[in-house]
């Protein structure tokens, strides 16, 4: 019979156990600063009705979609988690409390060409605030915090938060006549950092913008400084439109509260280029970058939105969120060797019985499990060189060995795997985790 080759589809990651095991914690890492802020968990279908999906989608989005029949039901993959959101929160709008604070962690999938570092099947991790009517400024300084205990717990120290407020640019572009423009001005500033200004320039002057109109948005978002000289700097131009003066109090709000929810001012800075080109954000804005390791791009990013679920209510929902793209991030900071999959194994201990046709090692084992200690039987019929071998490639810490004069005496052997020390500690699953502490 012939074989199938055994392959992986492109842009679908699959990782060796040790790799698994240093994304797992990673993940863990994220959930835990979600939970200790109080998020609540949500899991939503990965397949949904294309309907329901598809109720905002189009262009490119729409392009990159898997969709698909199975009967008569038209049917799809989610593509983010924001628009499973607007759904949850409208189907279950009576029996959520206000402000809904929720986190998900899922995969979702975008049928876009596969590359180096992107990914048709990826893992997010979204964190959003929904308000009923209202929701005040306050929440936008919160996540910045969020970002900052996310990052310190992954172990960097050299990040930046960068914030802006998109009704600052909307109010700019109102003043100079241009709001009809704006989308497409707002996807061209977002891209400065990646083409820098010369290229947006250009791109500019092809949407036949006037020249002192260019000049004016090349300046203003390159109006640098310290948080509050930037604030100064974009009062003092003295902008007589009412978009842009409620943009610059909520981002002075905003720049305030970051700083009293703990985040350094080391960390955070305001940042005039910071567009998201989405047009699905309406206020505050959020980009992190990795300071030294800027080619990677955002790493956690976000925003404002005015109203989360108007394709399936009536009822204005706005809200505050931000995303973390988990498998691109963990693909970027190993191949910039940020991060090492060193643990081989989650056991802490393995058993080892020394065919004494006792059962005593299972119930051991147990009681270890009992005590938080994960604990590993080897079951299978080897010599002891290839036991220790086992556990030795594994590098699991400790091995317990059970002979029959272990068992006669009520003790076991307890040898140290790194350091080669053995000794007999009583048979007590509170003693032996003691000791391998």
């Amino acid at each position: 019979m012939s074989k199938i080759e055994p392959k992986t589809l492109p842009g679908f990651m699959e990782l060796l156990p040790n790799e698994q095991i240093l994304f797992n914690q990673i993940k863990a890492k994220i959930e835990n600063v979600y939970n200790k802020y109080g998020f609540l968990p949500i899991d939503t279908p990965i397949i949904e009705s294309a309907e329901v999906l598809l109720a905002k989608a189009g262009g490119e989005t729409e392009k990159q979609i898997y969709r698909f029949n199975k009967g008569e039901a038209d049917l799809a993959l989610r593509f983010d988690l924001t628009v499973p959101l607007a759904k949850y929160v409208a189907k279950n709008y009576g029996n959520l409390s206000f402000p809904f604070r929720r986190y998900q962690i899922g995969k979702v999938y975008r049928g876009e060409k596969a590359q180096k570092g992107r990914y048709r099947e990826f893992y997010q991790c979204d964190v959003d605030i929904i308000g009923d009517g209202t929701l005040s400024i306050l929440n936008d300084a919160e996540l910045p915090s969020i970002i900052y205990n996310i990052f310190k717990d992954l172990g960097f120290e050299d990040f930046t938060i960068c914030i802006n407020n998109r009704k600052i640019l909307n109010g700019l572009f109102e003043s100079l006549n241009l709001t009809q423009k704006s989308t497409e001005i707002l996807r061209i500033i977002d891209k400065i950092d990646k083409i820098g200004k010369e290229k947006v320039i250009i791109e500019l002057q092809k949407l036949e913008l006037q020249e002192n109109a260019i000049n004016t948005i090349i300046n203003f978002i390159q109006i640098t400084g310290t948080t509050q000289e930037i604030i100064t700097k974009l009062k003092e131009l003295k902008i007589e439109n009412e978009t842009f003066k409620i943009g610059l109090e909520e981002l002075e709000s905003v720049a305030k509260y970051v700083l009293a929810f703990g985040v350094p001012q080391s960390n955070f800075k305001i940042d005039l280029t910071i567009a998201r080109g989405l047009d699905y954000y309406t206020g505050t804005v959020y980009e992190t970058f990795l300071n030294n390791y800027r080619e990677i791009g955002s790493v956690c990013s976000g925003g404002r939105y005015e109203n989360l679920a108007e394709y399936y209510t009536d009822k204005k929902l706005p809200g505050v969120g931000v995303s973390i793209g988990l498998t691109r991030l963990f693909y970027k900071l190993n191949e910039l060797e940020l991060i090492k999959a060193e643990k081989k194994s989650i056991s802490d201990v393995l058993i080892i019985d020394m065919e004494t046709q006792d059962t005593t090692y299972l119930k051991l084992a147990n009681e270890l499990r009992a005590q938080g200690i994960n604990t590993e039987v080897f079951l299978n019929n080897k010599k002891l060189k290839a036991k220790f071998k086992y556990a030795d490639k594994l590098q699991i810490p400790y091995v317990i060995i059970i002979g029959e004069d272990e068992l006669q005496a009520n003790k076991v052997k307890v040898k140290n795997m790194q350091t080669g020390e053995e000794k007999l500690v009583e048979n007590n699953a509170k003693i032996i985790a003691d000791n391998l502490k």
